[in-house]
């Protein structure tokens, strides 16, 4: 004989009044009631729950410059003469990626060729890379 049988007649099965409803007994599920009846708790546990937190600057502030790795180029060098923005000089390509609208150039890859490259800016590792491969980098505002 199960407890519901034993209960039958007795209205509330033991439970008191509200336990016995969806979550009653627990003061609803989740964050139910966190600004009012578990306002204290969320004071002294969870005080940052609220609210924003920290800034974020409006994207029309921020400006991220373009930028390339000499492993794009060296992969598109084919693609880039093509556009004419790479002419080859002697034994040297030269390439102008203001054309582009490239800002830096960045250190990612190896340089396999000698190549004369007009960016405004460079990384210290780009630069250290184009020279060892017997290369130059011009800087040159846009």
């Amino acid at each position: 004989m199960g407890r519901t049988r034993k209960l039958r007649g007795n209205r509330t099965h033991g439970r008191g009044k509200k336990a016995g409803r969806g979550a009653g007994l627990r003061g609803g599920r989740g964050n139910a009631g966190l600004h009012k009846h578990k306002y204290m708790s969320t004071i002294k546990f969870d005080p940052d729950h609220f609210g924003r937190h920290g800034f974020k600057r409006h994207p029309s502030l921020t400006k991220r410059k373009k930028t390339i790795n000499i492993a794009q180029i060296e992969e598109n060098l084919d693609e880039l003469m093509r556009k004419g923005v790479a002419k080859k000089e002697k034994e040297t390509i030269k390439i102008d990626l203001t054309s582009l609208g490239v800002e830096k150039l960045l250190g990612g890859g190896s340089a396999t060729r000698k190549m004369r490259i007009i960016v405004p800016e460079a990384t210290s590792r780009a630069e250290s890379k184009i020279v060892e491969a017997g290369g130059s980098i011009d800087k040159q505002e846009e």
